[in-house]
C-alpha cells in the first residue's frame, strides 16, 4: 500500500508541477546554487520504498524522491573508493589509479584535479563529512585535494585496518568514533551517521560569503552492521537474520537524517536556493537477496545490480520534481553537472559529460556511448592470500568481472545482454548478435590499453605506517583527544 502512495504522489509530480516557464527552465549553467551530495555506503537501487521495497522505511528519502528529477539508468561502480574516485574527478577509477579498496590501490593520484577544486576556483567554500577512502597518508588527504572543512574517519570503514597505510584510530567504534576534523583527531559523541550529518549541518548554517558545497558520504549501512537496537527492532517481523535487520535499520537512520537536514534547509531558507543529490555508490551489499527491483548482482558485479543506483536531484524552481531521466549516466557526469552550475571549468579529455541537458530537457539528444566497468581487487604480490587469490597482475585479471554497458546492451564477460527488453538480463544473447558482442569487447580492449598506463599504485609498498593512528598516538602523548564541540543547530 504504502508503495503505490508513492507511486501516486509521483504520477501527480510528473503530471503537473513539471509546467514550468521557458525562463526557469534553463537556468541552471552558472547559477551558483549551494550544492549537498549525499551519499550512502553499500545501499543498493532497490533499498527503497519509492523503488518497491516491500518493507525498508524510507519516508523522507521517499519525499525527496518526489520533490527531485530521477535518473533511473545511473551507474556507479561496483565497489567504494572507485566510485568516490569517479565522483571526485569526472574521470573513470582506473585513470586515477584505483583499481580496489585496500592495499594502497585505494589512492587516489595526486595529479587529479578534484571536483572540490574545481569549486572554490569557481567561488565556493567546500566541505566533507564522513567517508573519504581515497588514500590515508596526509598528501592523500582531502585537505590537500581542495576541501576547506575535513571531517572524516580513516581507512575505508570506521575500525577498519588493512596493510599499508590505512588504519583506523584504536577504540573507534560505529558508536562515539574518533573522527579526523581539520587535522586534529577528535572523540565524537553518538552514532556516527547522526554526528556526520550534524557536523556538516552546523558548518552550513555557519556559511555567508560565499556558496557551499557539502560533500556528506555516510559510512552506512556498511558492514559490520552496527545500529541502535531500536532500529533493529524495525524490522523484527520482517528479517530473520540479525545482519539484515542492522542493515536496514541503518538505511532507516540515514532517511532520520535526510528529514533533518531537509527540514533544517527550509527553516534556514536555504531549500530554494540548494541543489539536494542524494546517491550510493554501488550496489547492494546485503538488500539484493531480497529485493533488487528485478536486476542482476550486487555489490562487487558487474552486472545491472553491482552498479546501477539511485540519483535524485531536487533544486526548487530550476530541477522539475516528478521527472523520470532514462539515458544511462555515469557517476564520472556527475562532477562537469556540478561545475557547469557553479560556472566552474571542467578540464577537457576526462570521461564526464553533464547531466545539465537531461536535467533541462530529459528527451534532450544524448549522444551513445559504451562505458566500461571492472570490478579489479585483484591479488597484490607480497600480500598473501588472505587478500585475494591467484593472479597478482592486472593483465592476469583483465578478462575477469568486466562489462561494457550502453543505452542498449550490456556486455558481462563472454555474455551479452538487451538490458532495455531484458534489464533483468536473463538472456544472453551473444550467439544471436556476435558482431556487437565483438565491437563491445574491441573497445573494452581499447579502453584497457588507454587505463593500464594509469594505474600508478600497483607496486606500491605495503610496509608504511598508519598516519591516523600515528596521530592519535602523538596527540594523546601531548596532551590527550579533546572532545568533539557538537554545533548548536
Amino acid at each position: 500500500m504504502l508503495n503505490k502512495f508513492f507511486v501516486a504522489l509521483s504520477l501527480l509530480a510528473t503530471t503537473s508541477p513539471a509546467v514550468m516557464s521557458a525562463d526557469n527552465e534553463k537556468t541552471l549553467k552558472g547559477s551558483k546554487p549551494n550544492i549537498i551530495l549525499v551519499m550512502t555506503d553499500d545501499q543498493g537501487y532497490g533499498d527503497l520504498a519509492c523503488h518497491g521495497h516491500p518493507f525498508v522505511k524510507t519516508p523522507n528519502l521517499d519525499k525527496l524522491y518526489t520533490q527531485s528529477t530521477r535518473f533511473t539508468d545511473f551507474h556507479a561502480s561496483p565497489t567504494c573508493a572507485p566510485t568516490r574516485a569517479a565522483l571526485m574527478s569526472g574521470n573513470a577509477p582506473f585513470k586515477n589509479g584505483i583499481t580496489h579498496t585496500i592495499l594502497e590501490r585505494e589512492r587516489m593520484t595526486l595529479k587529479t584535479t578534484t571536483v572540490a577544486e574545481m569549486l572554490k576556483e569557481a567561488g565556493y567554500t567546500t566541505g566533507i563529512f564522513g567517508k573519504w577512502h581515497l588514500g590515508d597518508d596526509d598528501e592523500y588527504q582531502p585537505d590537500n585535494r581542495g576541501f576547506d572543512e575535513v571531517f572524516i574517519h580513516g581507512a575505508g570503514g570506521i575500525g577498519q585496518n588493512y596493510p599499508g597505510t590505512q588504519g583506523a584510530v584504536p577504540g573507534t567504534s560505529y558508536f562515539d568514533p574518533f573522527i579526523k576534523h581539520n587535522g586534529q583527531i577528535v572523540k565524537t559523541k553518538g552514532y556516527c551517521t547522526d554526528v556526520f550529518f550534524k557536523q556538516a549541518l552546523g558548518w552550513m548554517k555557519e556559511q555567508k560569503e560565499k556558496p557551499f558545497f557539502a560533500y556528506i558520504a555516510t559510512n552506512a549501512p556498511h558492514g559490520p552492521f552496527i545500529v541502535a537496537d531500536n532500529y533493529k527492532e524495525m524490522y523484527a517481523t520482517d528479517c530473520k537474520v540479525d545482519k539484515q535487520r542492522a542493515f536496514f535499520g541503518m538505511i532507516t537512520n540515514i532517511d532520520e537524517n535526510m528529514g533533518l537536514l531537509m527540514d533544517k534547509l527550509e527553516k534556514w531558507d536555504l531549500a530554494d536556493n540548494t541543489v539536494l543529490i542524494y546517491m550510493t555508490d554501488n550496489g547492494s551489499a546485503v538488500g539484493s537477496r531480497i529485493f533488487n527491483a528485478g536486476m542482476k548482482g550486487g555489490k562487487g558485479s558487474t552486472n545491472e545490480g553491482g552498479s546501477r543506483v539511485p540519483l535524485f536531484m531536487r533544486l526548487p524552481g530550476k530541477i522539475k520534481p516528478g521527472v523520470d531521466v532514462d539515458r544511462m549516466a555515469r557517476h564520472y557526469d556527475m562532477v562537469p553537472t556540478l561545475v557547469e552550475m557553479a560556472g566552474g571549468k571542467f578540464p577537457a579529455g576526462r570521461d564526464g559529460r553533464s547531466l545539465v541537458p537531461l536535467i533541462e530537457d530529459p528527451k534532450t539528444e544524448w549522444k551513445d556511448r559504451n562505458t566500461f566497468f571492472h570490478a579489479g581487487r585483484w591479488n597484490k604480490a607480497g600480500a598473501g592470500d588472505r587478500w585475494g587469490k591467484g593472479d597478482t597482475t592486472p593483465e592476469g585479471s583483465k578478462y575477469k568481472k568486466f562489462a561494457v554497458r550502453n543505452e542498449k546492451w550490456r556486455l558481462v564477460g563472454k555474455a551479452l545482454y538487451d538490458v532495455e527488453a531484458d534489464p533483468g538480463e536473463t538472456k544472453d544473447l551473444s550467439s544471436q548478435y556476435p558482431e556487437i558482442a565483438a565491437e563491445m569487447l574491441k573497445s573494452f580492449d581499447a579502453w584497457w590499453l588507454e587505463v593500464r598506463p594509469l594505474m600508478v599504485n600497483e607496486d606500491a609498498p605495503l610496509d608504511t605506517g598508519k598516519p591516523f593512528i600515528e596521530l592519535y598516538r602523538k596527540q594523546k602523548a601531548a596532551g590527550g583527544i579533546p572532545n568533539w564541540k557538537e554545533p548548536s543547530l
